[in-house]
């Protein structure tokens, strides 16, 4: 279920926006097949949209995650900030794109622990990184690289908050409803 919006403003498409907004739906649709609802809020200022893009698309190219681990970072973000929009369109990547096993997609949306030793050390250290606003204490950074990370990965995690900060933010702010793909993966 969306948020109510807290903000008004419409949901813009590549046949109502103009300009860069315009450019950056038509461009993200084309690459997409699709174009996400959160999009047509984010392009009402084409920085937003155009630094979420840039920003995800490093997440992914450069961060050194792998598939299932990126969207493990990516679905403890969103549930941290409690972004249904996230947790409904991770959820679905998670299980149909990157690989995320059913039981540690299960523990990621609720919340619990992960099965999986290595998912639950960055899932543990990627909450913690959002919830002490970057600053964890050198124990739990240790305890991260111990369990098999570099220090660049604490980085990636930066970046990865950085991203779902765009995003989970918009959605809340726009009540931005859950796109009819993700809908399976609607938090109950």
């Amino acid at each position: 279920m969306a948020h109510e919006p807290l903000i008004d403003i419409a949901l813009l498409t590549p046949e109502t926006a103009t300009g860069q907004a315009a450019d950056l739906l038509k461009g993200a649709k084309a690459r997409m097949g699709f174009l996400p609802n959160m999009y047509g809020y984010m392009a009402q200022l084409p920085g937003v949209l155009a630094g979420y893009l840039s920003a995800y698309e490093s997440f992914r190219q450069t961060a050194g995650f792998t598939p299932a681990e990126q969207e493990t970072v990516l679905l403890v973000i969103s549930r941290a900030n409690n972004c249904d929009y996230c947790m409904a369109a991770h959820s679905m990547l998670a299980d149909k794109k990157s690989g995320v096993p059913a039981d540690a997609l299960a523990a990621l949306r609720a919340g619990t622990p992960v099965p999986d030793a290595k998912l639950q050390a960055l899932a543990s250290f990627t909450e913690r990184m959002v919830i002490s606003r970057g600053q964890p204490t050198k124990a739990e950074v240790d305890a991260f690289l111990a369990a098999g990370y570099e220090p660049t990965h604490v980085l990636g995690i930066v970046l990865g908050i950085a991203t779902k900060t765009y995003s989970n933010y918009v959605n809340h702010l726009a009540g931005t409803e859950v796109d009819a793909m993700f809908a399976a993966y609607k938090v109950a």
